[in-house]
């Protein structure tokens, strides 16, 4: 039986794992600059054929927040190079003694920290995940497979095959970083069925995307579902505060998976706010749609349905709902949210405290803007995703999610009696 392409390439990742699981954190290190350096002789290239990619996704009737996705220009350029070579300086992630002792009859016990080993990313639109994904990847020893989207697969070729000779320049192995280079559902499928070679693969796109490649496969999945994100502005909190956060969360960018989606209010100071934020999402050219309560304090915007409440919108649109107190705002959003990131506006220590305990989310903010949860302002440098799973990540999923750990015992002819 002839072997495809799909198969090789994934075998050729099981044996570079193999190699990368030994490295020294210099080379890959090394690894990570010269993928950069690559990527900047490449540049007008890539700006280029990305903006032929927008062209036809254009003509072909895409959103505009999948173009938004989809465009590379000078400043996302920038920024993912900047991306790189800030996870270069992130700590290593491997070799580290998680846990170890020496017990009483001389035998050291150690948990290390190691590869996951092969990593599949299958990605939508985002071209810069290209580059995240490799870097962190390359950072944490593993190897990676990349399957882009049909819809910039040019543009992911180009940025691929630059950080590979940048790679194999620094001296890694010649298949670290590899990406399928057919468009169609066929190496997908495919891919799915490669659980022998492959550790992980991490979904990145739609919901439709990440339940096929969930269900469809045997190989353990890291989940990237809704953002569907919340904030809740207390009794107490400051109104200029709130009223900026929730702007900024919304607003600041649209399109992304930490943006606000659902602004919860508190019925004590609803009717002194909910006219300071309307007058500022109107600014914003936001449509609102509101519970009842909503509408009777603000006229003229839209209901908000049960379906509104399910809603991640990556669109200007905003449902807000007025609760009677910090309790019921945490039952909806436990009931209603994803799990991603969710927030509260609140002055008092204690509701703070209550919020961030009870409420089931990968990241929780106090007084700060739904749009900083991410690895930039984590300090994680690049990610490769936020994961609204538990188990094996959750949240920014950067070098250190990418581990898993092993035991290493030390005897000196030791026996079992």
């Amino acid at each position: 039986m002839n072997t495809s392409h799909v198969q090789v390439i994934a075998q050729q990742s099981r044996l570079a794992a193999s190699q990368l699981s030994s490295t020294s954190e210099a080379l890959r290190n090394l690894a990570l600059s010269e993928m950069a350096d690559s990527l900047e002789v490449v540049k007008q290239q890539v700006l280029d054929i990305n903006a032929q990619e927008v062209i036809t996704a254009r003509q072909a009737g895409q959103s505009e927040a999948m173009i938004k996705r989809l465009t590379i220009d000078d400043k996302v350029f920038r920024y993912m190079l900047s991306r790189l070579r800030k996870v270069a300086q992130h700590p290593d992630p491997l070799n580290k003694i998680l846990a170890g002792h020496t017990n009483p009859e001389g035998l050291r016990v150690c948990k290390k920290s190691v590869p996951l080993g092969v990593i599949g990313i299958i990605y939508e639109s985002r071209p810069n995940v290209t580059t995240d994904a490799a870097g962190v990847c390359i950072k944490s020893g593993n190897a990676i497979i990349l399957r882009g989207g049909s819809e910039a697969l040019q543009t992911n070729i180009l940025l691929a095959d630059a950080m590979i000779e940048g790679a194999v320049n620094a001296g890694l192995p010649e298949h670290a970083i590899q990406i399928i280079r057919t468009p169609g559902h066929e190496a997908v499928s495919e891919l799915l069925t490669m659980e022998k070679y492959i550790d992980v693969l991490i979904p990145r796109g739609g919901k439709a995307l990440i339940k096929r490649i969930a269900e469809g496969t045997r190989i353990p999945v890291i989940k990237h579902y809704d953002g569907l994100c919340h904030l809740y502005i207390a009794e107490d909190a400051d109104p200029m505060q709130a009223i900026t956060l929730a702007v900024n969360s919304k607003c600041q960018s649209i399109q992304v998976c930490n943006a606000l989606e659902t602004l919860l209010i508190d019925k004590a100071c609803a009717e002194q706010m909910l006219p300071f934020l309307k007058t500022a999402f109107d600014t914003n050219t936001i449509e609102l749609r509101g519970c009842e309560a909503t509408q009777k304090l603000l006229q003229g915007i839209y209901p908000a349905s049960e379906d509104d409440w399910h809603t991640e919108y990556l669109a200007p649109i905003l449902s807000i709902k007025i609760v009677n107190g910090i309790d019921e705002a945490i039952q909806h959003i436990n009931h209603y949210g994803s799990g991603h990131t969710d927030g509260i506006v609140t002055q008092s220590l204690n509701k703070a405290q209550k919020f961030e305990q009870q409420v089931d989310s990968a990241s929780v903010l106090i007084n700060a803007s739904t749009r900083l949860s991410g690895g930039g302002d984590y300090g994680l440098g690049s990610v490769i995703g936020i994961s609204t799973d538990k188990l094996h990540a959750r949240g920014p999923v950067g070098p250190d999610e990418l581990t898993t750990y092993k035991w290493v015992v030390y005897g000196e002819g030791h026996l079992r009696n």
